[in-house]
């Protein structure tokens, strides 16, 4: 049994030898088109409770996505996780019998880019630690969390993690692609409760390519800080409001909506955009919103996406007109452009983006200068996070409904809100941007600045 494994730092993958297998199989299959993406991962996590073990976890994950065109330029894929000698050939053989039912007229190509020069990107591999130097890591995380406030009792959601990733692309054209990377993040969610009243939660998270780089001590902060401005919370009358958006939301919402980005779901129908939108004015005139799977905070970035294309930075909504989509190879073709590196591989290739980043452009004053985050004494709502995306987005109409973590805010002081639900429009929220303020916040999600929407539909809950 041949695995792909050259050295210690290897998962399982090894491009040279995946390549002279899948040569010598399409050669015997006759088969003179083909391409392949697979992934390899190994993960370590530990959850705890109340100063002991509660979860410990090791895996490791092998995936592979084989497509093969006959001589009829039909499609066929297949998926495996045996990456094996017998695995590969057996993936082969299983697409091969695919393409009886692939679709000749709407058949995918490989990427013009496939081979082209890759952007450079900050990668590094972190040394490997024990599951054993997890637990003591994150037990110690959790006792100074708790011991921050007398009122937090719990850390019922936690969790540490490292992993390691490999990712490889090839073709029968001669593309190859491989990468490595490793990750480690954390996540601290606590509960406080005082007398007489409802109990609280808030939480954290960190992420860097190195374990012992992650800023675990402003993670603690960050939860025990949010967690300690909800204990004093009231509720709110059901009204419009002017609202700040901290970055963290803001991403929040863009990212639910980013189907208007997506050329894939401008196909499909499933879209607020139209092959036309392109060039339209969608927000106010200064907002900008690009994607930036190359920025140097984005720790989770691969070099390429699954079809073997250069990552790319990519302006998306420039002084509020939208001036590009995300492009697989497929609909790259159908708009006459060349795919940007936002591909998936698989039996129909997704698009998604990698790292969005929202900035204010000069090209038109703040409809109200006046507005910041730290000097504003006139009221307002701050929402801090947003919940249930997957159940209150509507992204192919517009609308949203999305209870929120956050505070009221009147002459500077915070209140937290008991419960509330914000609901809108997108493209009215994009449009009713009153202010977009400078300083640019990095998120594990992106990087945004505060932005504030006046005349928000906010529902409070007794």
């Amino acid at each position: 049994m041949n695995k792909f494994n050259t050295n210690k730092k290897s998962c399982e993958l090894n491009p040279q030898e995946l390549n002279k297998l899948l040569v010598k199989y399409s050669k015997e299959s006759k088969i003179d088109k083909w391409d392949v993406g697979a992934t390899s991962s190994k993960d370590i996590s530990v959850q705890v409770q109340q100063g002991n073990a509660k979860q410990l976890k090791g895996s490791q994950r092998n995936s592979m996505t084989l497509r093969v065109w006959n001589e009829n330029n039909k499609v066929g894929i297949t998926s495996t996780s045996d990456l094996t000698s017998e695995g590969v050939k057996k993936a082969m053989r299983g697409a091969i019998q695919a393409c009886v039912f692939g679709n000749e007229n709407d058949s995918p190509e490989f990427s013009t880019l496939a081979k082209s020069p890759l952007n450079e990107i900050y990668s590094s591999v972190s040394d490997t630690h024990t599951i054993d130097e997890l637990l003591t890591i994150l037990i110690k995380a959790e006792k100074q969390l708790i011991n921050t406030h007398e009122s937090i009792d719990s850390v019922p959601y936690n969790g540490l993690s490292e992993s390691y990733m490999e990712r490889i692309y090839l073709n029968s054209e001669g593309a190859n692609r491989y990468m490595q990377l490793s990750q480690s993040s954390i996540y601290l969610y606590a509960k406080a409760e005082e007398i007489n009243k409802k109990p609280r939660s808030a939480g954290g998270i960190r992420l860097n390519s190195n374990l012992d780089e992650l800023q675990i001590d402003s993670c603690i902060k960050e939860t025990s800080d949010k967690l300690i401005s909800h204990l004093n919370y009231k509720s709110i009358e059901t009204n419009k409001y002017l609202v700040c958006f901290s970055p963290e939301a803001f991403l929040q919402l863009i990212s639910a909506f980013s189907s208007m980005f997506n050329a894939r779901s401008i196909i499909d129908g499933l879209s607020l955009m139209n092959k036309d939108s392109l060039g339209s004015q969608i927000s106010v005139a200064n907002l900008n919103i690009s994607d930036e799977g190359l920025h140097p905070e984005n720790v989770g970035a691969f070099s390429f996406d699954g079809e073997g294309t250069p990552t790319q930075n990519i302006d998306l909504v420039t002084d509020g007109i939208l001036t590009n989509l995300l492009h697989s190879e497929a609909t790259a073709r159908k708009f006459g452009v060349k795919p940007t590196g936002h591909a998936g591989l698989g039996a129909k290739v997704s698009v998604s983006p990698d790292w969005l980043v929202i900035s204010k452009s000069g090209c038109e004053l703040d409809k109200d200068a006046n507005l910041s985050i730290k000097e504003t004494r006139k009221e307002f709502i701050l929402i801090d996070e947003l919940s249930a995306i997957h159940s209150g987005v509507k992204a192919s109409q517009g609308s949203f409904s999305l209870p929120f973590d956050g505070w009221i805010v009147n002459d500077g002081k915070r209140t937290s809100i008991e419960a509330a639900t914000v609901a809108g429009d997108i493209l009215k929220v994009l449009k009713d941007i009153v202010k977009i303020e400078k300083e640019q916040v990095v998120t594990h999600q992106g990087i945004s600045p505060y932005v504030w929407v006046d005349n928000i539909s906010i529902t409070g809950e007794a």
